[in-house]
C-alpha cells in the first residue's frame, strides 16, 4: 500500500486539475471533532454471510464485479450484492469456480435478476471468467485458500490478488510515472474484515495499510465538502455529464487526490484531537454520506471503479 500513499501523492503533487484543499479539510475535522459516525459495514443485511469460506468466495465475486453502475440509471451496488446473495440463497454452487468460467451476459442477467445487459457487461464476463480459471488453476477453486496463502497480511493479501488476476492491477500512467491506485483488490480485504468483525478470514494484522477506495462517489463527497477543488474545465465537464476518459490526466488526477486528501484527512484527526481512525472507517462514512446525497460524480468507463 506505500505504492500506492507515495504514487498518489506524486500525482497529487503535480496535480493541473485538482487540487488538495487545506481550508475544507480543517474544516470537516472540526465540524466532527475527530470522531467520525460509525458506519455498519453490512447496509441492511444486503450481503452474503454464512460465517465460513462461501462468504469468501462471495465477497471475491462481488469485488471482481464492483465496477460502473452509472450508465444504466436504475442500476446501484445493492443490486449487484443482493443478486448475488440470492443467487447463492438459492444455489450454493452458483459462484463455484468452474461455474465462473462458463457464465455468459444473460446468464449473469438472469442470476442477477437484471432485465436488460449489464453496463461493461463483456469485461465483467471476462473478469468473471479470469476468477473462476484462476481460482480453479491456483487455489483449488476457492477464494478462502487465496485469503489464507496472505498469513493474515492485508497488504500481502493485496498483492496476491494483483500478481494473480489482471483484472484487479488498477494502475495508470500519469505525466510518465506509474501511479498504483488498487481499489477493488484493497476494498476486498475491507470487505473481509468488515464481514468478519476483524476476525477468522478477517483478521489482519496490518489492516491500518489499506487506503480509502478511489471510486465515483468519495471525490464528489470530497468535492461538495471544499476539500477537492476542480479546474473550471473539469468542473464543468463533470457537472455537464460529460465522459471523462479512464487514465487521462483529469481522471487520475481525481482518484490521487481523493486518496490523498483521506490520508491528510487522518493526519489531522491525529494532530489535532490525538484519535486514530482507520481509512476504512473514513471510506465507509464518507461513502454512506455520498450514496445518501446523490451528488454529481464524474463519469468514466472503467472496470477498476
Amino acid at each position: 500500500m506505500q505504492q500506492v500513499r507515495v504514487t498518489s501523492a506524486w500525482v497529487a503533487a503535480h496535480s493541473s486539475h485538482v487540487s488538495i484543499e487545506t481550508t475544507g479539510l480543517e474544516k470537516v475535522v472540526d465540524d466532527i471533532q475527530g470522531s467520525i459516525p460509525k458506519v455498519k459495514w453490512d447496509f441492511e443485511g444486503i450481503h452474503f454471510f454464512d460465517d465460513g469460506p462461501l462468504t469468501v468466495q462471495y465477497l471475491f465475486v462481488l469485488d471482481a464485479l464492483n465496477f460502473c453502475f452509472w450508465p444504466d440509471k436504475d442500476l446501484h451496488y445493492d443490486h449487484l450484492a443482493m443478486g448475488l446473495k440470492e443467487a447463492l440463497e438459492n444455489d450454493k454452487s452458483a459462484l463455484d469456480a468452474d461455474r465462473l468460467q462458463k457464465y455468459t451476459g444473460p446468464q449473469l442477467q438472469a442470476l442477477l435478476k437484471w432485465p436488460r445487459p449489464l453496463p461493461l457487461e463483456e469485461e465483467r464476463i471476462r473478469l468473471l471468467r479470469e476468477v473462476g480459471f484462476e481460482l480453479e488453476r491456483s487455489f483449488n477453486g476457492e477464494a478462502v485458500n487465496l485469503v489464507k496463502s496472505s498469513n493474515k497480511s492485508a497488504e500481502t493479501l493485496v498483492s496476491l490478488i494483483t500478481q494473480h488476476f489482471p483484472g484487479f492491477r488498477d494502475h495508470s500512467v500519469y505525466k510518465g510515472q506509474q501511479v498504483f491506485l488498487y481499489k477493488r483488490a484493497q476494498i476486498f480485504v475491507a470487505d473481509l474484515w468488515g464481514a468478519f468483525d476483524g476476525k477468522r478470514y478477517g483478521n489482519f494484522s496490518d489492516i491500518r495499510c489499506i487506503t480509502i477506495f478511489a471510486d465515483y462517489i468519495l471525490p464528489a463527497v470530497l468535492r461538495n465538502l471544499g476539500v477537492l477543488k476542480y479546474s473550471s474545465d473539469l468542473a464543468s465537464a463533470i457537472d455537464s455529464n460529460t465522459q471523462i476518459a479512464a487514465g487521462t490526466e483529469q481522471e487520475v488526477e481525481i482518484r490521487a487526490c481523493t486518496i490523498q486528501a483521506v490520508e491528510k484527512l487522518r493526519d489531522l484527526i491525529k494532530l489535532k484531537h490525538n484519535k486514530t481512525v482507520s481509512s476504512i472507517d473514513l471510506d465507509l462514512w464518507l461513502w454512506a454520506s455520498g450514496v445518501r446525497s446523490r451528488l454529481q460524480h464524474h463519469r468514466t468507463l472503467s472496470i477498476y471503479y
